[in-house]
């Protein structure tokens, strides 16, 4: 099975590519504004800004390795887990990435890296001991579509300004003050913190539903790689209830790791879908019931 069989939903792309052209636009927009009412500083804060982002784009796999607490294995320390991946890389026509584990009873995994030939797939003991070896196949086939969709670059790229716009907030708190530039007008710096906030809030809601399509994005890659969207479903089930079971204080010593984890630790907001990183559990399942009946595979 190659690589292309990661297949496309042409409404979920609609989506994604409306939403990516949004955040583009707003950007456009910032960019304009910053040059218009800061000037000065601008290049200087980009290169700043440009030099995190390549920093996080190729430490990526190490950082998020290192956050978690994730240990690389080798073949005889994990003799199935890396045949599982194997197998499954072989099917999708994709190298194979480090393979990890971290010892936590909390059931999750993650995947990461920069491109399909620097990544990682790491797993939770929690994960490997409840769920049965087609769950497991079928939530590595998830994290393994996050490679090949290079979801990684694209969440990068995407928050790009974000963190110019958060950075040029903090910095108008900060040190504002400064002279008018016209003695008419507000000042600069309540200008640029009021267009960096505004920037900062649009892109944040923006950035969470892309990173939720791409989340529909691999679970749909999963099931057509795997041919068993329901070994996926149950393993997401089985997932959330697990994390449902585990202390409140466990959970808050891996909350950073949510938005690369298949199921977020915290499963519900309270100001509803719109800052999620993740789909509802519901809507997740609804759309791989939906990928099954059309594959003619029992729900």
């Amino acid at each position: 099975m190659k690589r292309k069989s990661f297949g496309r939903d042409r409404g979920l792309t609609l989506r994604m590519l409306f939403t990516s052209g949004l955040l583009g636009v707003l950007y456009i927009a910032f960019a304009f504004a910053l040059i218009e009412f800061a000037g000065v500083g601008i290049v200087g804060m980009l290169v700043i800004v440009g030099g995190m982002s390549l920093v996080q784009y190729f430490t990526s796999d190490k950082l998020a390795l290192l956050a978690s607490g994730a240990k690389v294995v080798s073949e005889q320390q994990a003799p199935e887990l890396h045949a599982m991946v194997e197998r499954l890389c072989a099917m999708a026509d994709l190298p194979k990435p480090k393979v990890a584990v971290i010892d936590t009873d909390i059931p999750n995994a993650f995947a990461t890296g920069r491109n399909p030939n620097h990544s990682a797939v790491a797993v939770t003991t929690g994960l490997w001991n409840r769920l049965e070896p087609r769950e497991v196949e079928g939530v590595l086939a998830h994290e393994l579509s996050h490679i090949a969709n290079r979801d990684v670059l694209i969440m990068t790229l995407a928050s790009f300004f974000a963190m110019l716009a958060g950075i040029l907030t903090r910095y108008a708190i900060f040190f504002g003050g400064g002279g008018d530039r016209d003695r008419n007008g507000p000042p600069i710096w309540l200008i640029v913190f009021l267009v960096s906030l505004a920037t900062y809030a649009l892109s944040y809601v923006l950035i969470r539903t892309i990173s939720r399509y791409r989340e529909y994005a691999a679970d749909r890659g999963a099931a057509l790689v795997t041919g068993a969207p329901e070994h996926l479903m149950s393993a997401l089930q089985k997932i959330s209830s697990g994390i449902a079971s585990i202390p409140q204080r466990d959970l808050r010593e891996v909350e950073t790791m949510n938005a690369f984890f298949i199921v977020p630790t915290n499963l519900k907001s309270s100001f509803g879908e719109l800052f999620l990183t993740h789909p509802p559990l519901e809507k997740r399942l609804a759309a791989l019931a939906r990928i099954s009946q059309e594959m003619g595979r029992p729900v």
